[in-house]
């Protein structure tokens, strides 16, 4: 299946819809701007859709498989994910960073990361407390 976002005049991503590889094979082949209007003729736009584009739902191209709400940036040809908190940047990957690095804050491996939540109000990462985990199995420093 062959993937494609419709984006709105902001380049925001409206909705992702799947039709079939052959039909883009047919008409220009992946990543063409025919296989993306030949789409306009088969799936019509929804009341805020401009534009079609293909997406990758295994990121081999545009950066990620976007998700509704997100952004196409043309200039580097990637979607940018929504920014999760007001005091996150952009890094020169289009990748959201917190202002402390995990790691830089805690000294630990980044697979921990998924232990912790970032805390705006305080701006550091916390150990999640929906998680129902024992914290001394971790080995977290003191």
């Amino acid at each position: 299946m062959a993937n494609f976002a419709e984006l709105n005049s902001n380049n925001k991503v409206l909705r992702i819809v799947y039709t079939c590889n052959q039909d883009v094979a047919d008409n220009g082949g992946d990543l063409s701007e025919q296989a993306a209007k030949h789409l306009e003729k088969v799936i019509p736009f929804s009341n805020e859709g401009v534009k079609w584009i293909q997406v990758s739902y295994n990121d081999n191209f545009r950066g990620h498989c976007p998700r509704p709400g997100e952004t196409y940036d043309e200039a580097t040809d990637k979607f940018i994910a929504e920014k999760p908190y007001p005091s996150w940047v952009l890094d020169e990957k289009n990748h959201w960073k917190a202002p402390v690095s995990f790691t830089d804050q805690h000294n630990l491996p980044e697979y921990y990361e998924s232990y912790f939540v970032w805390d705006e109000s305080i701006q550091e990462w916390k150990l999640n407390p929906d998680l129902d985990i024992d914290v001394n199995g971790l080995n977290l420093p003191a």
